[in-house]
């Protein structure tokens, strides 16, 4: 089994990872690599998701590059920038994962959010593509824990609050 425990900077490969959203969201993860190879994802927690191109060292001293696998996504557009804020306002509000672009918005393909998304006016289409949603402000994850909530205090990561320079 290829051992994987270390992320590093972008470098030449040895092997590939083709792994959807969720599956680059996790820090422990028994896979296969792109030549079938099985391999154990055993990364520190509390990082940001894996993201397309990035590069894992492996124990053997192997470099695998991280390949961000198609999946059945939703593309959202509007007739407006006024109403594709709306649309991602009300996405938000439901705490739904987005990944954002120029004029667009992309999520996992849901089809109770279609129907809310068209029947605010919003024109959505099935696509496939790789998925990379946006982290969040504060880059830690999003938890609901109340008991050892020092594991969870992340700085921010988009804000300093209280900061004044």
């Amino acid at each position: 089994m290829l051992v994987i425990n270390q992320r590093i900077p972008t470098a030449a490969h040895d092997a590939e990872l083709h792994l959807d959203f969720e599956a680059r969201s996790k820090t422990r993860l028994r896979c296969f690599s792109a030549s079938g190879e099985e391999v154990g994802l055993f990364l520190e927690r509390g990082q940001s998701p894996l993201q397309d191109g990035e590069c894992l060292q492996a124990r053997d001293g192997r470099v695998v590059r991280v390949v961000a696998r198609p999946e059945q996504l939703m593309q959202v557009t509007c007739a407006s920038p006024f109403e594709l804020m709306r649309a991602a306002y009300h996405l938000g509000n439901r705490h739904v994962a987005l990944q954002l672009g120029d004029g667009w918005l992309r999520l996992p393909d849901d089809y109770v959010l279609r129907a809310m998304l068209e029947q605010l006016g919003a024109r959505v289409e099935a696509i496939e593509a790789p998925f990379q949603p946006e982290t969040g402000a504060y880059g830690g994850g999003h938890h609901h824990s109340h008991a050892g909530d020092e594991a969870f205090n992340y700085a921010p990561r988009l804000h300093q609050f209280g900061v004044r320079t």
